[in-house]
């Protein structure tokens, strides 16, 4: 069976994925899969996700060290968005936190919810100083 002609991909090709941690079952993040991706996500059982700003696969913790096993993929019933149950090694977000849905929005306010448990510098290194136009 050729599991991708199962998904509606959109027009760019993609397909989102919810990324959930399989003990806890807390959301960590949202990403995107091509057929690539979905293709070597299912191949090796470490996820593999499409960057739509570099335009490129990347696997998560390439840089970071924080890696995901996948435990289990699910399609939805419309055919249009992955579920990946994946054990998760370190934080999820490129901010140092677990997930990357800490910010709770109230009617006119936004909580931040959960602090860093490690320094982003530590994970990518100190971000470029950009040079001031002379």
């Amino acid at each position: 069976m050729d599991i991708a002609k199962e998904i509606k991909w959109n027009k760019e090709g993609l397909v989102p994925v919810v990324v959930q941690c399989h003990e806890s079952g807390k959301v960590l993040m949202l990403a995107w899969m091509n057929r690539e991706a979905l293709a070597n996500t299912l191949k090796t059982g470490k996820p593999i996700y499409w960057s739509r700003s570099r335009k490129s696969l990347w696997r998560k913790g390439e840089t970071s060290g924080q890696t995901q096993t996948l435990k289990e993929l699910l399609l939805d019933c419309d055919g249009d968005t992955l579920l990946a149950k994946v054990v998760q090694k370190g934080v999820a977000c490129h901010t140092g936190r677990s997930t990357c849905f800490f910010k709770k929005l109230g009617r006119k306010t936004i909580r931040i919810t959960e602090k860093p448990t490690v320094d982003p510098a530590a994970l990518y290194g100190k971000p470029k100083k950009k040079k001031r136009p002379s």
